[in-house]
């Protein structure tokens, strides 16, 4: 576990969005040393989310802080925090949704195609489906990913599956 205080720093004149915080260099190292890929985020000892360390490519390391989060928190740019990261253990690096769960339980075809899949596009496709609120928005999300995913054979693309889902929303 690593604890530290830090600011949320806005993405200035690069193509990222959001914000994000700096991990300091000795941190960083020893997370590197450790070789953790995915990590737990705590803000404030408030807000607990999936992460990962991200290079900047100066040899400065940064975690990316959504609007979302930073919304929850009521802070901003330029606000300090306080950090604790932890190793993520999760299967995924994220929650598996249960709705996701399962329809891979239920279907040998989907689980072998979801789990051919890199752990990147497994993690957004369970960011994806979890994110709704709504029990039923994710259990329509799941099983038109589902869906798309055995007609594709996991070979998609994020644009085609989101027509595919706007397109067939209203036949569950």
């Amino acid at each position: 576990m690593w604890e530290f205080e830090t600011e949320i720093l806005d993405h200035q004149n690069t193509n990222l969005w959001g914000g994000h915080l700096v991990v300091s260099d000795l941190v960083a190292n020893e997370i590197k040393e450790q070789k953790f890929r995915r990590l737990i985020c705590t803000l404030n000892g408030k807000q607990s989310f999936h992460c990962a360390m991200l290079s900047m490519g100066n040899g400065l390391y940064f975690i990316n802080v959504n609007k979302e989060i930073q919304k929850k928190l009521k802070i901003g740019f330029g606000a300090k925090v306080q950090v604790v990261l932890t190793e993520d253990t999760s299967k995924y690096g994220m929650p598996l949704p249960d709705e996701m769960e399962e329809l891979l339980n239920q279907d040998s075809e989907l689980n072998t195609i979801f789990h051919a899949l890199s752990p990147g596009k497994q993690r957004s496709l369970l960011y994806r489906i979890g994110k709704p609120k709504n029990s039923d928005t994710r259990v329509k999300k799941a099983i038109l990913t589902a869906r798309y995913l055995i007609l594709t054979n996991g070979n998609f693309d994020y644009v085609e599956l989101n027509t595919y889902i706007k397109e067939h929303n209203n036949t569950l």
